[in-house]
């Protein structure tokens, strides 16, 4: 019985990057061996264990069978003389098909080492193919690492296509999407995750409301950049300046999405887009099983965007309706996170990158101003029911007015 350190753990190690989770591969043991030595069983397709003390996850080595389409159409041996290179050549990338021994040294029969020095995501071998969550893996690693320059080698790409071209992306269930793409909207370069995915035509297939967006023109005026595909992923690498929330990254990643369904003839422009995207984004949400939080923030950014971006224009009545109707007075912390998407989308343009969104601040200050009511006094007023919430619009408004004249009027010299 041998134990080794695989992975991902090697993966970052000899990359200088801290490990945050170990796994390891025994070799030459079996299920009843492994519970004799103290390790608890876990695995439901195959043996895993934890270990009795540090309750790593160590997994009998393995081969395995496609025997169905999707991600689960696989069957498992576990036998004791499966080799280290036979559970190797069954993973997905060169740079996670290495391992290390109890001495340190490292076993890389797949050149995994050469791929880290070269910074290619590469396949191990053809049996890539048989497993379609792996196309999310890659556009993800390849999100996480672009900053070192690593890219997905073109013979990965061309496989990743006959995938898709072969239907394999069409047998993923929803919860395994979504997982990955919450890991992805997580990494330093989400942007990178949709352009793998589109480079690989699977884009089209998982999330076409997304790739619809490409080839789509916008007023030049307003958008330097002109595509609408290429003005979302700019918005997306604002997002992730702005902020760590997934949620955020997701709700900036389709605020646009109705674009795509503006008639060609109406061309640059895109009146009313917004309508157009709700639809959009609730069956993107539906399909792929995004939260609640998510898509409800989604619906929201798709839906007031533009009325955020003119925040200095409106007039008092429409300030409030769009905190109504966002429920800030309930929600304070969602509607933040409404401002940072809007600020993503007015950054995500060439050459406004580090304009200075006010508009941001300006919502955050009507929003004190306007939940500055005293509910009490209210309330001692004897209003109650309707009567109740129509005195608390009336003063919230009354104090908008003001903000807004207070504004609007300079102060004398």
């Amino acid at each position: 019985m041998k134990t080794y350190l695989v992975g991902g753990a090697v993966r970052d190690k000899l990359l200088g990057r801290t490990v945050t989770e170990r796994d390891w591969v025994v070799v030459g043991s079996s299920p009843a061996q492994m519970v004799a030595n103290g390790f608890t069983p876990v695995g439901q397709d195959f043996p895993v264990f934890l270990h009795p003390h540090t309750k790593e996850e160590y997994a009998l080595a393995r081969t395995e069978r496609k025997t169905g389409k999707g991600y689960g159409g696989f069957s498992f041996y576990c036998g004791d003389e499966v080799t280290l290179e036979d559970d190797l050549v069954r993973r997905d990338l060169t740079i996670n098909a290495m391992a290390e021994d109890e001495n340190g040294n490292i076993i890389d029969p797949y050149n995994g080492q050469q791929d880290l020095s070269d910074k290619l995501l590469r396949h191990v071998s053809p049996a890539f193919a048989e497993d379609p969550v792996r196309i999310l893996r890659i556009a993800r690693f390849a999100a996480r690492y672009h900053t070192l320059g690593f890219r997905v080698a073109d013979e990965t790409i061309a496989l990743m296509q006959t995938m898709v071209a072969n239907g394999e992306v069409d047998h993923l269930v929803a919860e395994r999407v979504w997982k990955e793409i919450e890991r992805a909207l997580g990494e330093p370069h989400p942007e990178i995750f949709v352009e793998v995915l589109r480079a690989c035509h699977a884009l089209t297939r998982l999330f076409p409301e997304i790739d619809a967006l490409f080839g789509v023109p916008q007023t030049a005026v307003h958008h330097p950049e002109i595509d609408t595909g290429t003005h979302t992923l700019m918005s997306l690498q604002q997002a992730v300046k702005l902020s760590p929330s997934t949620c955020v990254r997701f709700a900036t990643l389709l605020h646009d999405v109705g674009k795509a369904a503006t008639p060609v003839d109406e061309w640059p422009r895109h009146i009313a887009h917004e309508d157009r995207s709700l639809p959009l984004v609730k069956k993107l949400c539906e399909r792929i099983a995004a939260p609640k939080d998510y898509k409800d923030l989604a619906m929201m950014v798709a839906q007031w965007h533009t009325h955020c971006h003119r925040a200095l224009e409106l007039k008092p009545a429409t300030i409030l309706k769009v905190l109504q109707s966002n429920d800030a007075f309930r929600r304070p912390e969602r509607f933040e996170q409404f401002l940072l998407c809007c600020e993503a989308d007015a950054r995500g343009r060439t050459g406004f990158e580090n304009r200075a969104y006010p508009q941001a601040d300006f919502f955050r200050t009507a929003f004190k101003t306007a939940q500055a009511v005293d509910i009490t006094a209210i309330q001692r007023g004897g209003f109650s029911g309707k009567e109740f919430g129509d005195e608390v619009n009336r003063q919230r408004l009354q104090n908008l007015v003001q903000l807004k004249n207070s504004i609007s009027t300079p102060p004398p010299a």
